[in-house]
């Protein structure tokens, strides 16, 4: 099996992950996962589609995540493995579906309005 290659957007970060057989490194910007992403909840994130799967420690999958935050982009190379494991494995999508780990988050910030001091918020109004 050659190298799949798949995309995972969350906000504004965006994660171009490549997976392919190995011992089970994940590799986030030339860095190991806990590493670059320090706390459990964030490595729980990512490691998500692979323990649904049951395919710890069979992929190697090497990582490039740019934009956001650490949240955001943790959310998105979730949903980059999770698209890649389906190329492999279609049957995969009938775990992963019902976990929401297949579907692109839309939500983003609201941009800011001209003549507001935020995207909602406004100057405060003066009567006289």
């Amino acid at each position: 099996m050659e190298v799949i290659n798949t995309s995972g957007r969350r906000k504004t970060a965006v994660a171009r992950v490549y997976i392919q057989p190995g011992a089970g490194q994940i590799i986030i910007n030339n860095k190991d996962y806990k590493e670059y992403f320090t706390t459990g909840l964030l490595h729980y994130t990512i490691e998500q589609p692979l323990v649904l799967t049951e395919n710890t420690g069979k992929y190697d999958i090497r990582v490039n995540v740019d934009g956001g935050g650490f949240k955001g982009q943790a959310e998105a190379v979730r949903l980059g493995i999770s698209k890649a494991l389906c190329e492999i494995e279609p049957a995969h999508r009938l775990v992963l579906k019902p976990e929401g780990l297949l579907r692109r988050d839309p939500r983003m910030v609201e941009r800011k309005k001209p003549g507001q001091k935020k995207a909602r918020k406004k100057f405060q109004f003066s009567k006289r």
